[in-house]
């Protein structure tokens, strides 16, 4: 038990206070209120409230932990509803002029040999086709170009900057795009007897410099930024210094960024493939669809075709051997010798060889893939592949699953034994084959497209849109997956 206090605790004794008076308190607050000193005190007190208020509010606003001043870039986009943007919005680094609008702008100098202003005109489309009054219809003439081949990182740059999912806030993006015609740049280097290691390194690693300075980079590590290459893989992967290209893809800080280009590394996550530009750039998703009547009613005379040129420092070269073999077969087979300079940029030459054939063929090129597939197809000719990287391992998001839906694929070996006759293969697949697998060519056409649009066509996805929207869902993926390595 507690021990009882001997006497009452002091607590106790203590008088309560009266309460107020209500009228006395009235008459003191009525004095309070109009002495001169209490406005002040007031004044006082509702400036500190705002600035707490300002202050707070500003806090809230800013990230200052990732708070770079950015600049703002050329070109309008109006903020779109979540359900436009579903796998996510992305951000357009504006990077030192030197690593693209420079370029550009010295373009006469990106060629040993000639001027590439030409190619590059037009955002990136080339100059205007001439010379194809009777090979297309006439309504969509105006749509084709005398597009370059090595020309993705314009056309990528000049449509991401108006994509409507485009923001300016980098907090507000799932993924980072990186507009850096490296291709371009190494380009000018490449067949240069006096050019240096250094020389192909430069822009690249100016550019890594640039970038692994950016929070959002270092935040990520680079898994959520992304960037064209408008050449081939192997153009990017020097391995010594005396070898051919640019060690780019090999630097540190380039691991983890996904790159899109026209030929990638299938054992490489980060390479994508993506279809090679070609001439024609619809202007509305009429022209896609009229294009794509056009070639189904097409009267093709010929079963197959060939367009291309020997490779006579190649021992056993192969495409040599398909030109002899369609020269041999002039009933059946439609051949274009692109010796020297005779398919360049600016003939229709090949467009109409593809237009009058069934299939065509497409070896490998200098690389494993070649423009030449891209020209096919969107001609509606039905590609015919002897290895199997030319296409089915290159181009996932654009081309059908199966393979034997839309295209042959031919033994090269048992062509250069002789077990195997090209013709023999082709004529035995029935009319009925025949349209079905050109069907699905032409019904995958919009894939292999660079709409002319910057904001794109109302409806109809083309190769840009797939490429975009699946590079965000796979950053989408990686977030949700937790599929990343340090």
């Amino acid at each position: 038990m507690l021990p009882i206090p001997a006497q009452p605790s002091p607590e106790l004794h203590q008088k309560r206070p009266k309460s107020p008076d209500p009228l006395n308190l009235l008459t003191s607050l009525k004095q309070l209120i109009h002495h001169p000193r209490t406005w002040l005190l007031m004044a006082i007190l509702s400036l500190q409230l705002i600035l707490l208020f300002t202050l707070t509010t500003r806090s809230l606003s800013s990230r200052q932990d990732l708070s770079p001043p950015y600049t703002p870039l050329s070109g309008s986009t109006t903020p779109q509803p979540e359900s436009e943007c579903s796998s996510g919005r992305v951000f357009v680094y504006d990077l030192p002029k030197s690593l693209n609008h420079e370029i550009l702008q010295n373009c006469d100098n990106l060629n040993p040999w000639s001027s590439r202003c030409d190619a590059l005109a037009n955002d990136g489309f080339g100059q205007p086709a001439t010379g194809i009054a009777g090979v297309v219809p006439e309504s969509l003439a105006p749509a084709w170009y005398w597009t370059d081949q090595f020309v993705s990182e314009v056309i990528f740059h000049n449509r991401i900057m108006h994509h409507k999912c485009r923001v300016h806030d980098p907090e507000n993006a799932t993924a980072f795009y990186i507009p850096f015609y490296v291709g371009l740049a190494v380009g000018k280097y490449l067949w240069s007897n006096s050019s240096t290691a250094q020389d192909r390194d430069f822009h690249c690693e100016t550019m890594l410099s640039w970038l692994q300075t950016q929070p959002y980079y270092k935040r990520s590590d680079g898994w959520d930024h992304f960037l064209t290459m408008g050449r081939i893989s192997w153009d990017f992967r020097r391995s010594r210094d005396p070898d051919w290209g640019s060690s780019c893809i090999y630097k540190p800080g380039m691991r983890n960024i996904t790159r899109l280009l026209i030929e990638r590394n299938p054992w490489d996550y980060f390479d994508v493939g993506v279809p090679y530009p070609t001439g024609f750039h619809p202007r509305t998703d009429a022209d896609v669809t009229k294009w794509q009547s056009f070639v189904r009613s097409r009267n093709r005379s010929k079963l197959f075709c060939f367009a291309g040129a020997k490779r006579s420092l190649i021992r056993n070269d192969f495409r040599g051997l398909l030109l002899s073999q369609c020269q041999s077969e002039p009933e059946s087979c439609r051949v274009v010798d692109c010796g020297g300079s005779r398919c360049s940029n600016g003939t229709s030459l090949i467009l109409e060889t593809f237009l009058d054939s069934d299939f065509c063929l497409q070896p490998r090129g200098d690389s494993f893939t070649r423009r030449s597939i891209f020209d096919c197809m969107v001609a509606g000719s039905i590609p015919v592949f002897f290895w199997k990287r030319t296409a089915y391992f290159q181009y996932e998001w654009f081309l059908p699953g199966e393979p034997e839906s839309y295209s042959v694929f031919i033994d090269r070996n048992a062509v250069k034994n002789g077990t195997a006759s090209i013709k023999n293969v082709l004529a035995g697949y029935s009319r009925e084959e025949v349209r079905k697998m050109r069907e699905k060519v032409i019904d995958y056409i919009p894939n292999f497209l660079y709409a002319k649009p910057q904001e794109g066509l109302e409806t109809v996805k083309d190769a840009f849109d797939i490429a975009l929207e699946r590079v965000l869902r796979r950053f989408k993926e990686h977030g949700e997956w937790g599929f990343k390595w340090q």
